[in-house]
Order: structure tokens, then sequence, then C-alpha cells
């Protein structure tokens, strides 16, 4: 077991033979989007009775590959946004199931702004929606970054434009247009239980595990922002599909408060986050670790980096592998197919995949604003297909057309989709988690 604290990890050997991720968004990233904050030149110590090593991984087999995924916090500005936006979705639906909602949230030192497009009969206190994110999300001193009691709040709405409502309303659900054009993604592999890759689902679970040892008390130091990165090694097995080996490096920042040592933050975020979470058997004394490597974390969350709805779509999706197409998910209600075809498409990956079609696939679907069928559907199994029924790579998407109503309208109502559900996918991923409400989690016989 080898770690670092001192000196940012980099792991990069041999590229993996995956389909590019676009990871285009609603909006392009920020110059300082990692969430730590500028190295102090006090750098930290290294663990007592955890050896330092470099960053440089030379003894990689030939014939594996690294891949790295990242996570963060609920309490990650960008993440916060995410809630937020969410958050204010659930509250139009709740009192009107046919809200109309594109809610962008932006935060900043002491300042939440909300803006964007929402029809709904509901009458809505939206300070109080997002001033109870924010509480929930831990931020109750200015010393954190923000304080939900004292932030300024602004909140600039519109209805939404006549020229797209024409377009979406119809008098069934199931003929709703789309409601904006796009291009989304949804993709599954044998990796775990959940039908996930590995990479993504430890650097999800050691985000999550992050908060939850904040929130219950367990680690008493630990400020709401936090950063999770998983780099696997993977082994192409006979079938050409990636196998997780074993965990390579893990690299975990953690805001901090003012009189804790590099050396405690290391120990424990070893044993109270890393070990619960991540099996015993893919770590190595091979593995790298990388505890807060900045050397200091005490100024974070909007203090530190401005956030921003829709900036962390890999971190809400698959870690990477796959495609991510040019939409984001939270702040939407479900006439958006960015949210709802997304989620269509998860649902046909993961129902692909279990049903035994293929052992790993990207699903494509991509509609136009107004209309209701899709434009076109694809499924890529990287070679992965094993031919079941007499199906083929090529006959894969008219089977799924045959067993999915993929309009807009009827994606809502088999996933039902106007229910307040969406603030609970906004951290910690939409996919890959077992919720009874996340229907499009649960597998379609076909």
């Amino acid at each position: 077991m080898s770690s670092t604290a001192g000196s940012v990890g980099t792991a990069s050997d041999t590229a993996p033979p995956l389909t590019p991720t676009n990871t285009s968004g609603d909006a392009p990233p920020s110059a300082d989007d990692t969430n730590n904050p500028s190295s102090s030149t006090q750098q930290p110590s290294t663990p007592t009775g955890i050896t330092a090593t470099s960053t440089e991984d030379t003894n990689t087999p030939a014939d594996s590959f690294l891949f790295a995924s990242e996570s963060v916090t609920e309490s990650h500005p960008d993440k916060l946004c995410d809630t937020i936006s969410d958050a204010i979705v659930d509250a139009c639906l709740t009192l009107d199931p046919s809200s109309r909602v594109a809610c962008e949230t932006v935060c900043k030192t002491g300042v939440v702004i909300i803006f964007g497009e929402i029809t709904t009969s509901a009458s809505i206190n939206y300070e109080q929606v997002i001033r109870d994110a924010v509480r929930d999300a831990g931020y109750d001193d200015p010393a954190k970054g923000l304080d939900y009691k004292t932030c300024n709040v602004i909140v600039a709405l519109e209805e939404q434009s006549p020229d797209i409502a024409q377009s979406v309303d119809s008098t069934k659900v199931e003929d709703m247009g789309a409601g904006d054009s796009s291009v989304v993604f949804g993709y599954a592999c044998e990796e775990t239980p959940e039908f996930m890759p590995m990479s993504h689902s430890l650097a999800t679970k050691l985000s999550a595990r992050l908060a939850a040892v904040r929130k219950d008390g367990t680690l008493d130091w630990i400020r709401p922002d936090g950063k999770t990165q998983v780099t696997m090694e993977y082994v192409m097995n006979n079938d050409g599909v990636p196998t997780p080996k074993r965990v390579h490096s893990i690299i975990i920042s953690a805001q901090h408060a003012e009189e804790v040592s590099n050396d405690k933050i290391s120990a424990d975020l070893l044993e109270h986050v890393v070990k619960p979470v991540v099996p015993e058997k893919y770590l190595d004394d091979k593995t790298i670790y990388h505890m807060n490597p900045s050397g200091r974390f005490v100024i974070g969350g909007p203090h530190s980096d401005a956030g921003l709805t829709g900036r962390k779509p890999i971190v809400d999706s698959y870690g990477g592998w796959g495609s991510y197409g040019g939409g984001t998910l939270s702040g939407k209600d479900a006439t958006k197919v960015d949210r709802s075809g997304a989620y269509a498409a998860r649902w046909i990956a993961k129902s692909l995949v279990a049903a035994g079609y293929c052992h790993r696939c990207c699903v494509q679907l991509s509609y136009a604003i107004g209309l209701a069928q899709p434009i076109s559907v694809h499924v890529d199994t990287y070679g992965t297909c094993t031919n079941k029924n007499g199906q083929t790579e090529q006959s894969l998407a008219k089977l799924v057309k045959t067993k999915f109503d993929l309009r807009p309208g009827c994606i809502v109502k088999e996933l039902d989709l106007r229910r307040p559900i969406m603030r609970k996918t906004a951290a910690y991923g939409h996919f890959g988690r077992e919720e009874e409400e996340f229907k499009w989690e649960k597998v379609k016989d076909i």
C-alpha cells in the first residue's frame, strides 16, 4: 500500500480501446473546476506507517490499461446548484405535475441565483426552497463558503416561450412532442451488480461516504466540499470485455477544519472512507493514495469555486465510459428529452445487458423539437453481442424499437416522471442506484 499526500497524482499508460466520451454540456467548464484550492506553501507530510511512492506507474502490464473516473459530494458547488435546480423542479411538480421547468442555478460566496423559464399553476416560495437546499448541503456558516440564513438569493424566472410550448403541447400525453432537439446516450456493462463501470461506481460511493462521515459525526473535521477519483487497472478478457483487475490509485480531496493535521486527514480517510467502500480484493501494496494532494483545503464550497447547474455531466452519468450527449440532466422537467431520453437510453442499455444480448453496450437516441418519434436509435455493443435469439449487433436497434415506445410522452408515462423525484437524482449519479423511484433502473423483460 503506497501513499503520497503532497503531490498530485497522474496515472496514464495505455489508452483503453473505448469509444471517446463527448463531455460537452449546457455550459463550458470553468477555468478551475477541480475543487482543490491553490496549494499552500506548506506541503503535507507522509502519514506514519505509510510509505511514499512515485505517482508514475511503470509496471502496468502490456495487456492492461488504466481508466479513471471522478465524483463529487452533494455539497460541491456544482452539485449544490444541481440540487437547488432539482429542488425547484420537485417543488413545481408536487403542486402541478404538468409544470414545465428549465431552471439554472449559479452560486458564489454569499449568493445564490436561479434563472430560467417556468410555467406552472403552483405558487412556489422559491427563496425558501433555495435556502432549505443550501442548509441541507451543510452550508450554515460563512466560514464554510455559504450560509443559508444570510446568503443573498436572487430569482430571475420567466414563463416558457410560447413558441416552444405550442410544439410540445398535445391532447394526449403520448403524443407530446420533444421539448428540444437532443442527442442522448445510455450505457451498461457487467462490471458491477448494478450494471455500471467499476471505476465510476467506486468514485461515486467514495463521495457519498465522504458526505456520510461528515453528517453522522464520524469525522468532525470534515467540511461540506469534497471530490474523489478512482483509477482502475483493467484487462481485456477473451470476449473483448474490459474487466476490473485492481485499484491503481485513489484521490480524495476533503474540505477540512483549520486545525486538523495532514497526517490525521490521510489516516482518517483511509480508515473511515476508503476501507468501508472499496473491496479489499481490489487493493494491494501497489495501490497509490493521494489524500488532499493540494496540501490544504480549508477554503472550499462556493467561496473557493463558483457553482453552476449542469457542469458535472460525467459524474452524473457513467464516469467517462460510453458517451454523453449535449444537454445536462438537472433543472428540467421530463418533457425535456435531455433528461427523459437519457433515462430511457439507460433503461434500454441495462435491459439489453441484463437479458444477455451483449456484455456491454451504449445506446444513442436522437430527437427533434416538437416531434414525438425519435429521429434515430443506435445500439453499439463494442463487439460483445452474444447473438442471443438470433439477434445481431445490427438488429438490436430494431429489437429496441419493438420493445420500447420511445415517444417522450410514453417515456414520461412509463417511467412515471411527473413525480417529485428529481432532487434525489441530483447527487451521486442518475444511474446505477437501486432506488424505488428510479424506474429506469428496473430491467425490462425483452
